[in-house]
């Protein structure tokens, strides 16, 4: 296992200009080769790895998934809908035409939707058939290598046509058309990675010669939000820095905020002195989640105008993105929000948007482990579809609990944790370990599958990411209106593509793409695998019909 696993990752990282297939799809090749060998796990380790995998899933997208089910997370949600309708029509169709089996149906909507989780979901289903054991082996291993196939082709198709093609098809420059959202939405003209070599938030202290005179409030009006005076000191004593506190000749003035809005104050001031001694002003940088409901649905800039003023937001992260810092971003539930100032200011402005985030490396293995056992319970249950079994499985069980504990997590962070780089590991492990188990399995069928549909997999594959991503484009410019970087971004979001994403962003040349990827993405992120099961049911009413 071990052996492809480093097999897999290092492959994985091998990069084809923009494409790069990733640590799973590199475990899948590793094992599917050395599955030659006969070599195979016990069914139990891919049981225990694949549960660890769909849990962390869960409970990672939980609070942005609950989050945006509101108006515009719904209207973005249309594009999500097209994908899973889509994706089902064309799968259904290639079943019929090619005279698919349920392995190899379910293989082709993971691979082509570049959506992994749909492999452990439909293998999953599939094991709960009324089938003898080796008939249920083949069509679990058919996922896999059908998986393994339209993968490649699904993911090179949507990283090219995201961000080369669209952008023709919309007769657009992207990257101008990304700029001007940028300035648009308060992000300024410069590029907001164009500085980060330097540090953004910086002290300055200043000794006061052609500053005599000015007050503090006029000093603070000129800076506005972005630096604010923080201590005033004149013949070695601290003073009250209040508005009305006028500078004489020799005081020390100590301001912080953004380096862009300090670099000037000389002028206002007098020259910059490095003795800082007399200044023990303490500043920390602290994240907190938002989780205050009056500021959902509203703008970054209407929440920094409440704020005390000393303090700045440097950073906002959503689903583990970071966002582009521009006014008129929209807070959502679960945002995290790095807030940089004096220590009692910060402390103030952590009540007014919600709770501290408090970094911990321990994991409550008693809260996941709970929620994965409640997960195998609802997955046991099942009902009839067209006469077929179907059921959410151990999969789409622990999916949905993983859901809603993430969920139950972000409203009350001081209770219980799964921290975010133990859910990151067990995404990581679970889902490697789980394709390596099936992969090696599957090796030893995979070469006929191949041998049997030839290039109609790959062609297949190609359009089943292609078509979804190509009406969604229609339906998002020319129905939603939405515009080209976020349209592109939400694209790349509904097939789940991180790569889509990188290519979209490094063609638009800043971060407004992850406008539209974090709401689709979450979406998707949960609904395609709860298709692994459907998908088994429904080619099985295919092959039935015929």
């Amino acid at each position: 296992m071990f052996l492809v696993l480093c097999i897999g990752y290092a492959v994985g990282q091998i990069r084809f200009g923009p494409i790069q297939l990733g640590g799973i799809c590199g475990t899948l090749i590793a094992a599917l080769v050395v599955g030659q060998l006969g070599i195979r796990l016990d069914d139990s380790v891919k049981n225990v790895f694949f549960m660890l995998f769909i849990f962390a899933l869960g409970y990672a997208g939980g609070p942005q998934f609950f989050a945006n089910l509101d108006a515009k997370g719904l209207r973005l949600g249309l594009l999500c809908l097209v994908e899973v309708v889509v994706v089902l029509a064309l799968v259904l169709g290639a079943t019929v035409l090619l005279s698919l089996d349920r392995g190899t149906a379910a293989g082709l909507m993971a691979g082509a939707a570049t959506e992994s989780a749909v492999v452990g979901t439909a293998t999953d289903a599939i094991s709960k058939l009324s089938l003898p054991a080796a008939e249920i082996a083949q069509l679990q291993a058919n996922v896999v290598t059908a998986y393994s196939i339209t993968y490649v082709f699904g993911l090179i198709a949507i990283v090219v046509v995201t961000s080369q093609v669209f952008p023709l098809l919309l007769r657009v420059n992207l990257r101008a058309e990304a700029d001007k959202l940028w300035k648009t939405m308060g992000g300024g003209a410069d590029d907001p990675d164009a500085a980060s070599a330097t540090p953004e938030m910086v002290g300055r202290v200043f000794r006061v010669t052609v500053g005599r005179g000015r007050s503090v409030g006029e000093l603070t009006s000129i800076l506005g939000r972005q630096a604010s005076i923080e201590r005033v000191v004149r013949d070695g004593q601290s003073l009250a820095v209040e508005p009305d506190l006028h500078l004489r000749v020799g005081d020390q003035v100590l301001a912080i905020g953004r380096r862009s809005a300090l670099v000037n104050v000389g002028e206002l001031l007098g020259r910059e002195f490095a003795d800082t001694t007399a200044f023990d002003t303490v500043v920390e940088t602290t994240e907190v989640v938002a989780n205050r409901r009056e500021w959902f649905g509203r703008g970054l800039r209407m929440l920094e105008n409440e704020l005390p003023s000393a303090v700045q937001v440097i950073g906002v992260a959503r689903d583990g993105h970071a966002m582009p810092l521009v006014n008129d971003l929209t807070l959502q539930r679960g945002d995290v929000l790095q807030l940089y100032g004096p220590a009692p200011e910060v402390a103030s402005a952590i009540a007014q948007v919600g709770d501290r985030v408090i970094a911990s490396t321990r994991s409550n293995i008693s809260f996941a482990a709970a929620g994965i056992l409640l997960g195998v319970f609802i997955g046991s249950f099942s009902a009839k579809l067209g006469g077929i079994p179907f059921s959410l499985g151990t999969g789409g069980g622990a999916l949905l609990t993983g859901l809603a504990f993430g969920w139950y997590q972000s409203k009350h962070p001081h209770r219980l944790s799964v921290p975010a780089d133990a859910l990151a590991l067990m995404k990581d492990l679970g889902l490697a370990t789980f394709i390596a188990c099936v992969g090696l399995a599957s090796g030893p069928q995979a070469l006929a599958l191949v041998q049997k549909f030839g290039v109609a997999l790959p062609l297949v594959g190609i359009a089943v990411a292609v078509v979804p991503a190509s009406i969604s484009l229609f339906v998002g410019h020319r129905l939603l209106k939405l515009e080209a970087p976020v349209l592109l971004g939400a694209i790349a979001g509904q097939q789940c593509s991180t790569p889509a994403l990188s290519a979209v962003q490094n063609a638009a040349g800043n971060a407004t793409p992850l406008l539209g990827y974090t709401i689709t993405y979450a979406i998707s992120n949960v609904v395609l695998p709860l298709m692994g099961p459907l998908i088994v049911a429904l080619a099985g009413l295919v092959q039935h019909a015929k």
